[in-house]
């Protein structure tokens, strides 16, 4: 499995746990060397807790599992174009790669809005990919949304 779309049909079935939860469905693994390191999926609603997006939960779970913060070989595939807070952390755990697969023109900080992860005032640049799998991850979250507006899903 060391595809772009094959690890990120992986996120998706992160974002899918949180579907079914009724989180905003989006979903995160960290890759090292042809493995997962790390996997995570929105609970902010869950733990009541702001910072607990699926990129923030895989990146804790890559640093665990590799026993350092530093993530230098590292790619990150999620579904949804990272905010400014998961943008941060990504520079912060020096990931080398970023693949996401739609992209978030209102809270997008990898391109859409600002690209925290690619300004080279910062101390590390993020090579960056996007696209992959878009539509996919499109359609999971306007399906998620037209549910929680016309009911038939409750969010937690």
């Amino acid at each position: 499995m060391n595809t772009h779309e094959g690890w990120m049909g992986l996120a998706l079935r992160e974002a899918e746990k949180a579907y079914t939860l009724g989180e905003v469905p989006v979903g995160a693994i960290v890759v090292s060397n042809d493995r997962i390191v790390g996997r995570g999926y929105n609970q902010t609603e869950t733990l009541r807790d702001p910072t607990a997006h699926a990129e923030m939960i895989a990146i804790s779970a890559a640093a665990n599992s590799l026993e350092s913060w530093r993530l230098e070989n590292c790619s990150l595939y999620v579904t949804l174009e990272p905010c400014s807070m998961c943008a941060g952390a990504i520079v912060l755990a020096r990931i080398q790669y970023l693949f996401y697969g739609a992209s978030d023109p209102k809270a997008g900080a990898c391109g859409s809005l600002n690209n925290i992860v690619q300004d080279h005032r910062l101390n590390h640049s993020v090579d960056l990919e996007t696209g992959i799998l878009a539509e996919k991850s499109a359609s999971m979250l306007k399906s998620f949304f037209r549910e929680i507006r016309n009911g038939s899903l409750k969010k937690p």
